[in-house]
């Protein structure tokens, strides 16, 4: 791995599941691991659910803007996690890939996608702990 190494989440919108597993990672790695998300088709905002969700968590990624994946950041990533959403990504040798299966927030109500959070909360947790013990 990279040091610090860099993780990439992925789906398709980059506005959901994504941004919420990125702003996790980050907020617990405390700057110890680079953390990217990136969608095939980008949404033009993040899902307000979303925002509302992390924010009551202390995170604030009202002023994200979904983004494009490249195969520049594939390539730059150590590990890289699709969200159960059917993206596909580039494959490079080398790298770790990961699909999580989980609910898309899409239409859901801000208890719902609480709950989506909370899940992907814990994996961000496990991964990061795998992360720093390799």
């Amino acid at each position: 791995m990279s040091i610090p190494p860099e993780v990439l989440f992925v789906c398709v919108h980059n506005a959901g599941r994504s941004q919420m597993a990125a702003a996790l990672l980050y907020h617990h790695a405390q700057g110890k691991i680079r953390v990217r998300s990136a969608g095939s088709a980008p949404a033009d905002t993040i899902n307000l659910a979303v925002v509302t969700a992390l924010a009551e968590r202390g995170l604030d990624v009202s002023q994200e803007i979904p983004k494009k994946l490249t195969n520049d950041a594939v390539e730059a990533a150590d590990v890289v996690i699709t969200m159960g959403c059917g993206d596909a990504c580039p494959v490079f040798p080398g790298k770790r890939y990961l699909d999580w299966e989980l609910d898309d927030p899409a239409g859901k109500t801000v208890e719902e996608v609480r709950e989506i959070c909370d899940e992907i909360d814990q994996r961000v947790q496990a991964l990061l702990a795998e992360i720093q013990t390799s």
